[in-house]
């Protein structure tokens, strides 16, 4: 897998946004060109416009996701696995339009609309869910975090894996999580913090899966803590398709090219080639199958 120090095996992104209206098959063809193999598309929710408002509405957005992932594998040679879940942020936002208890209702019902889809194999993980990652009123985050309980024991039953959506406040956000997975009974390496910090020492990561945003310097910090990791990892864009907010997350190159940089990090740093060799193909292929079956 390890060509004269480059790597030439999987390159798997957890978790890509992608819009027909904007680059679309474009940026799946700039990420397959760079390297990769497979990715996670996530149900991208369409705040600049309409959210849904309904379940009917809900189940029109997820099936559009499900139609995109068809049509990626279709025009590329790639593996493509789908998340699909209502967004925290779109369950705030329609806090003032539908009051607190209708919009926490509408979110769970979501939820389960998500998980009839992950059961039937069109869908493979819940999420993007979680809790508002900026402040908010104190019965908003109380009720979030009630609710977030109540999805970490739905997705707990249904035995699938969630990709979490937070607050950036360090281990002290691991560590709360990883109480909220206890008490739903949800396992923690199911439990994936996504749009996670390079930091995958267990200490840290309090035994939760990270899904990391490999943005510059990530390199250095997982070369670091690499070796101290207990749980699986895995890297991600969060790339966004909109045209209208350039560079406000990365693009679909990144993954392949961050792959390539963290492969020359750890050689330089003493790895052997045999062990960046296990340790990438548990990255890019062991662990994506593992959490999403993809």
């Amino acid at each position: 897998m390890l060509d004269k120090g480059k790597w030439n095996g999987p390159i798997f992104d957890q978790h890509m946004h992608l819009d027909r209206s904007h680059r679309f098959l474009d940026a799946v063809s700039d990420f397959s060109k760079s390297g990769g193999t497979g990715l996670m598309l996530v149900h991208k929710p369409a705040f600049s416009q309409s959210l849904p408002s309904d379940i009917s509405g809900y189940r029109e957005v997820y099936s559009e996701t499900i139609s995109m992932a068809e049509e990626i594998r279709r025009n590329h040679d790639l593996d493509v696995g789908v998340v699909l879940g209502p967004h925290p942020v779109a369950w705030e936002n329609q806090i003032a339009e539908l009051g607190l208890e209708k919009s926490s209702e509408l979110h769970l019902q979501a939820v389960d609309l998500a998980l009839e889809y992950i059961d039937s194999g069109d869908a493979h993980c819940l999420g993007e869910v979680g809790r508002p990652h900026y402040a908010v009123e104190e019965e908003t985050w109380y009720e979030a975090n009630e609710m977030l309980l109540e999805i970490l024991s739905m997705a707990s039953s249904a035995k699938t894996s969630v990709q979490l959506h937070v607050e950036d406040n360090g281990r002290d956000t691991c560590f709360e999580l990883s109480q909220l997975c206890r008490a739903s009974g949800l396992r923690l390496d199911r439990a994936i913090r996504h749009y996670a910090p390079p930091d995958i020492s267990s200490d840290f990561t309090h035994g939760l899966s990270a899904t990391v945003n490999v943005g510059k310097g990530s390199v250095a910090t997982l070369t670091k803590t690499v070796s101290m990791a207990s749980a699986p990892w895995g890297m991600e864009t969060d790339y966004l398709d909109d045209s209208n907010r350039p560079g406000a997350v990365l693009g679909p190159k990144t993954v392949p090219k961050r792959t390539h940089e963290l492969s020359s990090s750890l050689l330089s740093s003493g790895w052997t080639e045999s062990e960046v060799e296990s340790l990438l193909i548990k990255v890019h292929s062991e662990w994506p199958k593992s959490l999403y079956g993809v």
